[in-house]
């Protein structure tokens, strides 16, 4: 997964994602949920400070820069447990 800079909103809902040094601004209302990390797949004990509910997720869809007449691409961000960073887990553009 690639590592994004995501500029978030009072409320935390994210406003626009810094991917390959290139804005995408949030054109629709994101979507999110939790999910649990298998964390013992890859580490032998439970990283300190992970609860139940490991990771944020959230579904956006944004446009390239302000252009209100770009297409929008649905991306899936993954805030990490600890709240140190995001990582883009899933980028697709729509079709038009």
């Amino acid at each position: 997964m690639e590592h994004v800079l995501v500029k978030t909103g009072p409320d935390g809902h994210p406003l626009a994602v810094i991917r390959g040094g290139r804005e995408w601004v949030v054109g629709a209302d994101p979507v999110r949920w939790f999910e649990r990390v298998s964390w013992w797949e890859e580490e032998r004990r439970m990283p300190k400070g992970l609860s139940r509910v490991d990771v944020e997720v959230w579904q956006i869809q944004a446009r390239l820069g302000r252009n209100h007449g770009s297409a929008l691409t649905t991306m899936e961000l993954i805030r990490d447990g600890l709240g140190s960073g995001w990582r883009l887990r899933e980028a697709v553009a729509d079709a038009a």
